[in-house]
């Protein structure tokens, strides 16, 4: 049995991080051993994560295997879509590119700032009362 080529990278967004390996295929999305749409339940995130895989015309021709820990849904579908894009680079890379122009490479720097003293959160103040 001959082994495939598989291409791993990281992906991280928020507190979640992504290990992603891509390798030819049918176009199958694994995560934590579940299809993507069943893993995230909103349809919006699903095709967040599938963007890069559309933007390199690459959808249905590499199978994708990930897990993803930390953070909540939205946090770890970024990490994903992040993932996904480094590890088509690490595949073929001319797609540098078209993926860097939609900006997919680059790691989303927001993370929720912490609670400052005085403060209800990070920004919200205690309810002032004149009297």
């Amino acid at each position: 049995m001959a082994t495939e080529e598989r291409y791993y990278a990281t992906g991280k967004r928020k507190n979640a991080v992504a290990r992603v390996w891509i390798a030819s295929g049918t176009g199958r999305v694994l995560v934590n051993g579940k299809e993507l749409s069943e893993y995230l339940e909103r349809p919006q995130l699903a095709a967040w994560v599938l963007h890069p895989l559309h933007a390199a015309e690459k959808f249905g021709q590499v199978d994708v295997k990930a897990t993803v820990h930390g953070g909540g849904k939205a946090g770890q579908a970024g990490a994903l879509r992040h993932g996904i894009a480094r590890a088509l680079v690490e595949m073929d890379a001319s797609l540098r590119p078209v993926l860097a122009q939609y900006r997919m490479l680059t790691r989303d720097p927001r993370v929720k700032e912490r609670k400052h003293a005085g403060f209800r959160s990070a920004r919200r103040a205690k309810q002032f009362s004149k009297r």
